[in-house]
């Protein structure tokens, strides 16, 4: 199972490291791109033509990225707004008010780490495995507070 971090933008790399994180802390396989929407679509488009289990896609300003990703593949895929402009409330609109269809599940601004927990719950539901790391996370978690 493999998850396909894409960034917009070499400047979102902060963000991206914070998912990878997660994946590594999980042993997730995944490869990080970079690949804009409008400066290379037919890149975006060939990344999401290939064989990941989900799509994690990194953008700020108008975030087209997500949806663009969403647009080619039916597989899941997690938009991770980044606070490039406006405190990010611009991109977080973009990625949460896709048209009706072809849906991108949204995560808070800048919150990469919640996007890869996102894509080790969906990969979770077909490895038991991946399942039983999560619950010990999660009772990590409540442990710590």
């Amino acid at each position: 199972m493999r998850v396909l971090v894409v960034m917009g933008s070499k400047s979102d790399s902060r963000i991206a490291e914070r998912a990878t994180r997660v994946l590594d802390e999980f042993g997730v396989d995944y490869d990080v791109e970079v690949a804009s929407a409008h400066r290379d679509p037919e890149k975006v488009e060939r990344l999401a033509k290939k064989d990941y289990d989900v799509f994690i896609a990194i953008a700020g300003l108008s975030a087209a990225l997500p949806g663009v990703i969403a647009s080619h593949t039916t597989k899941p895929v997690i938009g991770v707004p980044v606070s490039a402009k406006l405190g990010g409330i611009d991109a977080l609109l973009s990625i949460a008010q896709l048209p009706p269809g072809v849906p991108v599940a949204t995560v808070g601004i800048d919150n990469g780490k919640n996007a890869a927990l996102l894509a080790v719950e969906l990969l979770a539901l077909k490895d038991e495995n991946l399942g039983e790391k999560l619950a010990e996370y999660r009772r990590r978690m409540r442990e710590t507070q």
